[in-house]
């Protein structure tokens, strides 16, 4: 390995204090042994006295202050370790010589010294960590052999033990390397997991379906905001999903025992049609993953495509055929003006009956393509409602009594005015061409809506109704029961509702036709389109 010196390391001052804790106690039982009779100590050569008692003492005072130093003190780290590793190689030699050299074994403490400081020091002070050592040992033994009458045969005990030091502190770093890597391998995995993490809930909190995690016990362990608004989840804690939306669970027990399907849709808890997919995880735990679609945003996005494409086709045809209309319908005024006959006049009258209808359908079209950006203000319903009844009483050639106003003081609602305009007409002309002409055949009222904030205006005529096999389509482009209709009245209506913050729905009635306009009345600030259920 070539490069067990490397520079790849980092100040370790929690280890280093272990390090000094164990130095501590080591200090600790060594003095403590000058304290008990000879006869217990006596392998150790070290006699109780002054000098002993006073290196010992020393020892234990300096780990001390190193302890302090490393714990209070996080500063230059290799001067403080290479300071107390130095410090231990002094102590230890000086009490080898008077325990009477390499023979006492106390040289074993200075390769546990040497072994702790590699794990935690620089590659490169390793070695000389070592190399003090063993000048230290050396010079000890060879001081001794000729001050003291040392055996001149320690001298090669006390080789070897210097080339335990160099082995100690060279396999103490590679160790030492090899825990370092792997520490900052598992940091780095660490941190990559956790943005994995992160990411993958900040991609399950913004999906717009709904995500549950089931548990093998039918317990929700986690799900994101949408399945919680879906279900009506609480926010936090494991909750059953027998409890919160049993035809799931039922669903989900079936499919997991092998006789269900992996899609099911089933009704929720407010009414809405859901659609639920079934996967299973690697989870040692047997957790399931269920994906829950809500069938009617599908059903609007498939239309909303259905309808754009339709709208580009639609305009592009609408074009083609003004011009040639045109043509038409200024031929059938040429041919008016020469009064040839009766039969004439009546197949021109049928003529341009048809020019006029085909006018209005390609207006219509054309009108589906420049829907204006909504300009919302607060719109005083009494005022706007009574010029508009007038308006159109006008434009119709009606009786002044065809429509009657039931407007409550102070209604308003905000609102686009030429949307609004636009609105009515299309559904009080809707309505008095399938009511009975009479007076009062179509009413307009304002209600106040279930909710702060909320004005309802209701159309209702005294016609017999909307059938409940068409209920669903009266809203599609299109789609329309009169001959001379062209089944984009309701629909622009309704999207003109929705640009404006607000919603038309078509309430149950036992007869005659009913549409409710829901808006705001407290702020003009554009908010999500609603579905909000008008109050009956």
């Amino acid at each position: 390995m070539t490069d067990w010196l490397s520079s790849t390391w980092e100040p370790n001052w929690r280890s280093f204090q272990y390090f000094n804790t164990y130095r501590l106690v080591l200090a600790s039982l060594i003095f403590l042994t000058m304290l008990f009779p000879h006869e217990w100590t006596a392998r150790l050569n070290l006699l109780p006295s002054p000098g002993i008692f006073a290196l010992t003492g020393g020892y234990m005072l300096g780990v001390i202050g190193g302890l302090l130093l490393s714990t209070y003190w996080q500063k230059r780290f290799n001067f403080q370790l290479s300071l107390q590793v130095l410090f231990d190689v002094t102590v230890v030699s000086l009490m080898m010589y008077l325990a009477g050299g390499v023979g006492s074994g106390l040289g074993i403490l200075l390769l546990v010294s040497l072994a702790a400081a590699s794990l935690v020091g620089r590659g490169r002070l390793v070695l000389f960590y070592a190399a003090q050592a063993t000048l230290a040992v050396l010079s000890s033994e060879i001081y001794g052999v000729f001050a003291a009458d040392f055996d001149s045969a320690s001298v090669v005990q006390a080789g070897f033990l210097s080339a335990g030091f160099f082995a100690t502190a060279i396999l103490a770093r590679l160790l030492g390397q090899r825990a370092m890597v792997n520490e900052d391998l598992a940091r780095r995995r660490g941190i990559a997991l956790d943005n994995q993490i992160r990411i993958s809930q900040r991609v399950v909190e913004r999906m717009q379906d709904g995500v549950l995690i089931v548990g093998a016990n039918g317990l929700v362990v986690r799900h994101n905001p949408v399945a919680r608004t879906m279900l009506g989840l609480p926010e936090a804690g494991a909750v059953s999903l027998t409890s919160s939306a049993p035809a799931l669970a039922a669903a989900l027990d079936a499919w997991g025992a092998g006789a269900g399907h992996e899609a099911v849709q089933f009704c929720a808890a407010e009414g809405g049609e859901l659609h639920a997919r079934f996967a299973r995880t690697t989870s040692s735990d047997g957790e399931v993953l269920v994906f829950l679609e809500d069938v009617g945003r599908l059903k609007d996005r498939a239309q909303q495509m259905k309808l754009a494409s339709l709208g580009r086709l639609t305009a592009s045809i609408a074009h083609e055929i003004r011009n040639p209309l045109s043509a038409i319908s200024h031929a059938g005024e040429l041919l008016r003006e020469e009064r040839r006959g009766e039969m004439q006049d009546r197949l021109l009258r049928i003529l341009n009956d048809n020019v006029v209808r085909l006018d209005r359908i390609v207006k219509d079209v054309l009108e589906l393509g420049r829907q204006q950006r909504a300009q919302p203000e607060l719109v005083h319903l009494d005022e706007f409602c009574s010029a508009f009844v007038e308006h159109f009483l006008a434009a119709e050639n009606l009786p002044a009594d065809a429509v009657r106003l039931e407007m409550s003081a102070g209604s308003a609602i905000c609102f686009d005015r030429s949307h609004l305009h636009q609105v009515l007409w299309n559904l009080v002309s809707n309505g008095f061409r399938h009511s009975s002409r009479g007076p009062g055949a179509v009413r307009i009222a304002t209600v106040g809506a279930n909710g702060e904030g909320r004005v309802e205006l209701h159309v209702v005529d005294d016609g017999p109704g909307v059938p409940e096999s068409v209920r669903e389509q009266v809203f599609e482009p299109f789609f329309t029961t009169h001959h001379q209709g062209t089944g984009l009245g309701l629909f622009i209506a309704r999207e003109l509702c929705v640009a404006n913050g607000a919603s038309l729905q078509l309430a149950s009635a036992p007869s005659g036709g009913h549409f409710i306009i829901v808006g705001r009345n407290d702020t003009c600030l554009l908010p999500e389109p609603n579905d909000v259920r008008a109050a009956n």
